[in-house]
């Protein structure tokens, strides 16, 4: 929690100090928006951790099918932004791959959990995960939103290599990964562009034909080791788009220097040590496995933004946790946090379930692990 709330003052501050500059006329206006997403979270965040996690595992299925029902609506009535992507409703307020982050982790760690030592079978484990995450991921890909996809893909096969596959499965999943989304990046247009400009970009970023690329560069560069101070940098002043969202990396680097980025570095290093400490106190396979997941999630979003403004991958659109403004995102990764930190009580809280889980009714003695079954009795 003390991570959770260093982080959160940390990425007020920097938000305020780049948002501002957007409308010097009403230079509040973006982090009296942040702050009430915030205060949101943090509501959210303090009463899912009142509620035993179990709870989680009986929603997943629900969770699910509302989840594929909004992602099937944003196709058909969602409002088309750049490029023609359909990715929000209402106005931008609703955004169901943001959902789909969350949902998907709680159903992946409920089903797993439910199939124990039979995830090592090829028709009891990879068929039906690939099945499962091809459809899901197939939605979000049609958006299109590659990069969401790619971060759900990836956390979901750490979660399936931690519930124990063996070699062959993970060979076989990593490149189905690679087939899957290297043939959905040459089939869209603006994907196809973000490589040619990453690949002109990796090694002369100074040069790069992306404005976004360009500018975080300098932005960088000029910081230094110390940066120019809090407040004074200059890039975000008309120069560096999206400053307030996907660039604020670049912000940090530009105003508190290397060592500044380092900390922020340093910050998701640390929460995500503690994530797996906690998802390795877990009593039962559910509680460890949404854990590393919640924690995987998490970090490899921060760290996905961090290495687009680095320039070490291409441009994804990924915001930084904590630090980039935007509501949906914000809610969810406290949400999801609000999880862990109940995980990290050990399931105890002033709300819970006892009702048999929903995967457990199906065939109990072959979904069930014993660590499970010991911790629900």
């Amino acid at each position: 929690m003390v991570i959770i709330f260093i982080l959160i003052g940390y990425g007020a501050v920097m938000q305020f100090s780049a948002s501002y500059a957007l409308n010097p006329a009403h230079p509040y206006r973006v982090i009296i928006k942040h702050g009430m997403w915030l205060a949101l979270g943090l509501t959210g965040m303090f009463l899912i951790m009142q509620v035993d996690y179990h709870l989680w595992q009986n929603l997943a299925i629900p969770a699910m099918m509302i989840t594929m029902i909004l992602l099937a609506l944003v196709l058909l009535i969602g409002e088309e932004g750049e490029g023609g992507a359909r990715r929000h409703l209402r106005g931008g307020s609703i955004q169901p791959s943001e959902l789909a982050k969350l949902a998907i982790i709680i159903y992946i760690a409920a089903w797993l959990a439910s199939k124990g030592k039979k995830i090592s079978d090829l028709s009891m484990g990879l068929i039906p995960f690939g099945m499962i995450m091809g459809f899901f991921l197939s939605l979000i890909i049609l958006e299109p939103d590659i990069s969401t996809s790619a971060l759900i893909a990836l956390t979901a096969i750490a979660m399936f290599i931690v519930a124990g596959a063996d070699l062959i499965q993970i060979a076989i999943l990593l490149l189905s990964l690679a087939a899957a989304f290297g043939l959905a990046v040459t089939r869209q247009d603006y994907a196809i562009k973000r490589i040619n400009q990453f690949l002109a970009s990796f090694v002369a970023p100074w040069n790069s034909p992306d404005l976004q690329t360009r500018t975080g560069y300098f932005a960088l560069k000029s910081g230094g080791l110390f940066g120019k101070g809090l407040a004074q940098g200059q890039y975000k002043l008309g120069h560096l788009p999206l400053i307030h969202s996907d660039s604020i990396f670049a912000v940090v680097g530009e105003e508190l220097g290397l060592l500044g980025a380092l900390v922020v570095i340093a910050l998701f290093l640390a929460l995500a040590y503690r994530g797996v400490h906690i998802a390795l106190q877990a009593k039962d396979d559910f509680g460890r496995l949404l854990a590393f997941g919640i924690t995987t999630w998490v970090t490899l979003q921060a760290f996905i933004n961090i290495a687009v403004i680095t320039v070490v991958i291409p441009n994804t659109g990924m915001p930084l946790p904590f630090f980039s403004y935007g509501g949906s995102n914000t809610l969810l990764i406290m949400a999801g946090l609000g999880i862990l930190l109940n995980i990290s009580k050990n399931g105890q809280g002033s709300f819970s379930l006892h009702a048999p889980a929903l995967f457990r009714r199906r065939n109990r003695r072959a979904r069930v692990s014993r660590a499970h079954r010991r911790s629900r009795s």
